[in-house]
């Protein structure tokens, strides 16, 4: 136990520059996380309550947009509170928590989207051993892999973590990440398990990049034989593939980030390139795969109507009955104006 450090909280020193105008970055912010819990929980209830999309492709939508609510969660509300606060800090056990949260949602977004693009690959490539090879069985085995995965990999790298001895309680960022952690360990502290186990992370999903390649090559070369394969991809895999792109656009260029750590950049640019993960993603899939979707779109729509109509007979009962209740108040006047006038 001599190595486990006795640093009990850290300092969040990356708000220095949002002090001067937190109020409105707090309005923004809280409505911005409003829209995203609003937009991933309709989709997952969508889901849910209709029969008619209990169907593989939605049931890993609904668990991509469950994974978004868990990770935005693990940093939203803390990020609103700190905005409220005069100082800005984090308990060590909160601190690893947010890590572990955050980095594991990144990982279980990518693996979510390389086990659509199997589902799509079979849909589209294998159509005849789909139906048998999609089970139910097969298919909660592939969303326990999806989640599974990076949970167990990333409660490794935290419990590494947690046994290295730091010697600072600084973090330059608005949020908890494992390596700036780990670059406050003290020079006599042994990091090379947290290298060797950050090394094996970053092998194991480049790999899932690489299978999802290989299943979008297989699917380009199928679809362009056909018409009919084309509108399928078209409709299917297009907002998968728009996932996929604004996701390694955004881990690209926060990977390239932290490889060179330019010093040029202001603290908000910084803080910015270390949450964009939390901010574009999860506002714009939902959006994306809502207004794609054929099935997802008619149900909207159908939903849209009946909410409609309902309200359109709801005034119309309403005007109904103050007609009626006019009607009334006339007659009992009337009546009453004999008696009164005596």
């Amino acid at each position: 136990m001599d190595n486990v450090s006795n640093v009990r909280s850290f300092i969040l020193s990356g708000f220095n520059e949002t002090m001067n105008f937190r109020v409105p970055l707090f309005a923004f912010t809280l409505l911005y996380y409003c829209m995203i819990l609003f937009f991933n929980i309709s989709l997952v209830l969508l889901i849910f309550l209709d029969e008619n999309l209990h169907e593989p492709m939605y049931i890993f939508l609904s668990s991509f947009c469950i994974n978004t609510i868990y990770g935005t969660t693990g940093f939203y509300p803390k990020f609103l509170s700190d905005l409220l606060r005069s100082s800005q800090t984090i308990s060590y056990e909160g601190c690893l928590l947010q890590a572990f949260v955050i980095y594991s949602f990144v990982c279980c977004d990518l693996s979510i989207l390389a086990v659509m693009a199997f589902d799509r690959y079979l849909a589209i490539c294998r159509p005849l051993h789909y139906h048998s090879f999609m089970t139910k069985r097969r298919l909660s085995q592939l969303v326990c892999f999806s989640w599974l995965t990076p949970l167990c990999i990333f409660a490794i790298n935290v419990l590494l973590t947690s046994r290295l001895k730091l010697c600072g309680i600084n973090i330059r960022r608005v949020l908890c990440v494992n390596w700036l952690i780990v670059k406050l360990a003290c020079p006599e502290a042994d990091t090379f398990s947290n290298n060797i186990t950050a090394y094996a992370t970053v092998i194991i999903y480049v790999s899932h990049g690489f299978f999802i390649m290989w299943t979008y090559t297989h699917l380009i070369k199928t679809c362009a034989r056909s018409r009919e394969d084309r509108e399928k991809f078209m409709q299917t895999c297009l907002p998968h593939l728009t996932s996929l792109i604004t996701f390694i656009v955004v881990i690209g260029f926060q990977s390239i980030y932290v490889q060179f750590e330019y010093t040029g950049f202001s603290e908000s640019l910084k803080n910015f390139i270390t949450v964009e993960i939390l901010i574009i993603p999860p506002f714009m899939n939902p959006l994306i795969y809502g207004f794609k979707l054929t099935k997802i779109q008619n149900r909207i729509l159908t939903l849209l109507k009946s909410y409609k109509k309902l309200t359109y007979i709801k005034f119309s009962l309403l005007k109904k009955t103050s007609v009626k209740c006019s009607i009334f108040l006339r007659v009992k006047n009337l009546l009453c104006e004999p008696f009164c006038c005596r």
